[in-house]
């Protein structure tokens, strides 16, 4: 025998959640399409440069600069981290 307190949830509620299905799958959609499936003519060279070409963009020496500092700090934390939670005899715990 089913408890008392337990109903079916009202069947309005289902409208707003096919509403919003509809539109989240047919009518938002339909507004994202190209104004002219034919391609443009491209620009010459890269667009991110002043035109010298396709190359690299930013400064490659500064990147690598920064991933070699975040792997020291990582090394000398997780250095750290052993030394601090080593017990009495240097063995890190089990």
């Amino acid at each position: 025998m089913p408890c008392p307190d337990r109903r079916k949830p009202p069947a309005r509620h289902a409208l707003p959640a096919v509403a919003l299905a509809w539109l989240t799958t047919v009518a938002l959609p339909a507004i994202a399409f190209a104004a002219e499936p034919s391609p443009s003519q491209g620009a010459a060279g890269d667009p991110r440069s002043a035109g010298e070409g396709p190359g690299l963009v930013g400064d490659p020496g500064w990147a690598i600069a920064i991933v070699v500092a975040i792997a020291l700090v990582t090394l000398l934390a997780s250095l750290a981290y052993v030394r601090l939670t080593a017990d009495g005899r240097g063995e890190p715990p089990a």
